[in-house]
């Protein structure tokens, strides 16, 4: 047997601190995220600064992970990542429409961004489904069928799901903004021959942020980015979340600052799986507006315990550590009488979903046994645009469907709805007529 020497044990030590530092990061993430991660958030808005063409499944299509350059709510650089798929072949005279995917919740963790599955160019597929394969939701809905259509279509990770930085959770207006930079990063790949005719598509957390983005005009309008004057045609929303619509109309004093922060933690607190998301929520939150404190929501064990979970685990991971620990005293965690509440609420408006004229038609479908998205929350959204002259449909799809079932139930109804809108045909008004 070789001796075991004090140096050669040194040697193997430093090996190994080697190895832990390259390869276990905290959350680990694989080499194209932990390289994209040290990067610094500089370029123009939808500017690809790194690209790896990966293998998929789909029938016809290439495709790739990118990093690229978006940008959050506060109008800070952030950096993205996503995938980018395309049809393989010459495309067509004019180039190849876009459809661009914003995904609902994964969780805030730096590796609970979709792209970062083993295969992640595939068909939706759901954790709580019969059929799904995976701790996560990933895939991108209908994307056989776009890529049979000639469509490109992207799909962002989000910032903060293995770009770097903190993730904003359901800031539903960064998630927007992620979802269109993307869009400009494809058309600016010569690989792709992109057109700039875009349609938004989204559920959940995405749904928020399609919708999001569909009021926000002059971040569409800004020039200077990779890939200036996308033409959107629509936005799908399934499910959308959009907490800023319960907030209170006219002015928001203490009173009725305390009355939303406290409506909102009763709605989301009746099981662990809803307490997971407002908490991420507002931990996200937090990450968007720095003179909020997570001290004003949370107990001093409440801190520590979402910083730790948050930080490191994905959606159902964290739900799942919640229950483990806490049982049904998760509510512990949450201080009695949150303080700051006219700050959170205000973050909340600037943070959600612009109740202005969207800059293109949208329609909504939901399931009526959704409890996790409410569907009166869309419902106020739907009946506060449509008075300012937006066109706004929603469909309750047939059948009892939850929220977890709503992105297959809809597909038959939505892709002949995207069909039309990239045909340019015409739509009417689908706000309900009084």
């Amino acid at each position: 047997m070789k001796k075991i020497t004090r140096l050669s044990v040194l040697a193997l030590g430093t090996a190994l601190g080697v190895l832990s530092t390259a390869v276990l990061a905290d959350p680990p993430v694989q080499p194209f995220y932990a390289a994209v991660m040290k990067m610094a958030p500089e370029g123009k808005l939808g500017q690809v600064i790194k690209q790896e063409k990966i293998e998929t499944s789909v029938k016809g299509a290439q495709a790739w992970k990118i990093a690229y350059i978006s940008s959050d709510v506060q109008g800070r650089k952030t950096i993205s990542t996503g995938l980018v798929v395309a049809p393989v072949g010459p495309a067509p005279a004019g180039g190849r429409p876009v459809m661009t995917w914003a995904h609902g919740t994964t969780g805030a963790a730096q590796n609970c961004g979709p792209s970062q599955v083993l295969d992640p160019v595939v068909p939706l597929n759901e954790y709580f489904l019969v059929g799904g394969n995976s701790w996560t939701d990933y895939g991108i809905p209908a994307i056989e069928e776009f890529i049979k259509e000639g469509y490109v279509i992207v799909a962002t990770d989000y910032q903060g799901l293995g770009g770097g930085g903190r993730h904003q959770y359901g800031v539903a207006a960064t998630n927007g903004i992620d979802t269109l930079n993307v869009a400009r990063a494809a058309v600016s790949m010569k690989e792709t021959d992109a057109n700039k005719k875009t349609l938004v598509y989204g559920w959940s957390q995405g749904g928020g942020a399609a919708i999001a983005l569909a009021g926000m005009p002059e971040y569409i309008k800004q020039t200077g980015t990779a890939a200036d004057n996308l033409d959107i045609v629509g936005f799908v929303a399934l499910a959308p979340q959009d907490i800023s619509i319960l907030a209170p109309t006219g002015k928001l004093d203490q009173a009725a600052a305390d009355k939303y922060f406290q409506g909102l933690l009763k709605m989301f607190s009746d099981n662990v799986f809803n307490f997971t998301h407002a908490t991420m929520y507002f931990w996200g939150s937090q990450a968007a507006f720095p003179n909020l404190k997570l001290s004003d929501v949370f107990t001093d064990e409440g801190i520590k315990v979402a910083n730790d979970i948050f930080s490191n685990k994905c959606m159902h991971a964290a739900s799942d550590t919640f229950n483990f620990n806490y049982g049904s005293n998760f509510a512990s965690l949450i201080k009695a009488t949150p303080t700051n509440t006219i700050a959170w609420a205000q973050s909340m408006l600037k943070g959600g979903v612009p109740v202005v004229k969207p800059v293109a038609p949208i329609q909504i479908y939901f399931g009526s046994k959704d409890t996790a998205v409410p569907p009166m929350m869309h419902k106020l959204y739907q009946d506060q645009v449509c008075k300012l002259g937006g066109n706004v449909g929603r469909m309750q799809l047939p059948g009892e469907q939850s929220h977890f079932t709503t992105p297959g139930s809809s597909k038959p109804f939505y892709l002949s709805w995207i069909k039309d809108r990239i045909a340019g045909k015409p739509l009417e008004n689908a706000c309900p007529k009084n």
